[in-house]
């Protein structure tokens, strides 16, 4: 997984637009988009949300989440009691 910063850079960089280009089409700072691409400081989840709709992709694939990994942790979808055992929740 790339860092942040990384991410953020390389979904710029693919998408050919400079960092005034995204700042005039998305109205954050070319001074914020230069401190997260450069590791300075984390944008807030709000900011990301806007960059990620402005590229049209996922948080996940805007920071550098790769889900296709074969090494990818498995998420578990069963729910255990204290004993072990599997349970279901009824409503």
């Amino acid at each position: 997984m790339l860092n942040y910063g990384q991410a953020l850079k390389y979904q710029r960089e693919i998408n050919k637009k400079t960092l005034l280009q995204v700042e005039k089409e998305t109205g954050i700072s070319n001074a914020n988009l230069s401190r997260w691409e450069n590791n300075k400081i984390l944008p807030n989840i709000d900011f990301c949300v806007q960059l990620a709709d402005y590229y049209g992709i996922t948080l996940d694939e805007l920071v550098g989440r790769d889900y296709g990994r074969e090494d990818k942790p498995k998420i578990k979808n069963d729910i255990r009691d204290n004993h072990g055992n599997i349970t279901f929740n009824q409503h």
